[in-house]
């Protein structure tokens, strides 16, 4: 079974990472699979095995909508990977027309990571097939075409994503699953913690909790996300 995750988010990355190279905007989109409408919600799934993550073990579940189990908490994490890999498609393409990142730094941040949400996005799908939600419709408003807008945007994803994922840490009952979300976890955390550098280079930005990450339940990341007003 891990060989086959394995197989499946090499070639998930293969396929984003080609997407990226001269798409139109629309183009792009629809190789991304996000061009529907469909459930609101956002969120990831798993985290590091921290003691406030044990703490957190089969607490603050998604809610039944999303699917039941680790269907259900599958479907909660492809919600926010939703969010993030339209994010990131929208910068991309933004950046493509008019170049608003100028630094190689937050080139090369925005290359990997729409790359990485893109491919997230593919092994949920895939991994849920006919039981996958939908991509919600978003509106980013200025957030993905002004260079302080969009590290400040997201720093803030990638943090609840790290924070979603903990709340999720011990809920998981396959082991092939969890094994693949705390695969998917560590790169998120990596794109929170540079997201921070690039903001500003202070202990703060790069591990907001400190030495252990606070987890947060369903219902805090689904309040938080829609708070943004990003789900439309």
């Amino acid at each position: 079974m891990s060989r086959e995750i394995d197989a499946v988010v090499q070639e998930a990355a293969h396929e984003a990472t080609e997407a990226l190279e001269g798409d139109t905007r629309a183009g792009f989109l629809k190789k991304a699979g996000l061009a529907g409408g469909g459930l609101v919600g956002g969120g990831a799934l798993l985290s590091a095995l921290t003691p406030a993550a044990a703490m957190a073990a089969g607490k603050g579940r998604p809610p039944a909508s999303f699917g039941k189990g680790d269907i259900g908490i599958l479907n909660y994490a492809l919600t926010l990977e939703y969010l993030e890999a339209a994010f990131y498609n929208e910068a991309t393409a933004n950046n493509k027309r008019k170049t608003f990142l100028k630094g190689a730094e937050e080139q090369a941040f925005l290359k990997l990571v729409t790359a990485d949400e893109n491919a997230h996005v593919a092994f949920l799908k895939k991994a849920l097939g006919s039981k996958a939600v939908k991509a919600p419709k978003v509106d980013f408003g200025a957030t993905t075409s002004s260079a302080s807008a969009f590290i400040k945007t997201a720093v803030a994803l990638e943090n609840t994503g790290v924070g979603a994922y903990s709340g999720q840490a011990l809920n998981i009952s396959s082991s092939a699953y969890a094994a693949a979300a705390l695969s998917i976890w560590s790169v998120e955390a990596r794109h929170a913690s540079v997201a921070g550098l690039l903001l500003k280079p202070t202990p703060k930005n790069l591990s907001p909790n400190g030495a252990f990450d606070e987890p947060k339940t369903a219902a805090q990341v689904l309040k938080a996300v829609e708070a943004t007003g990003f789900l439309q």
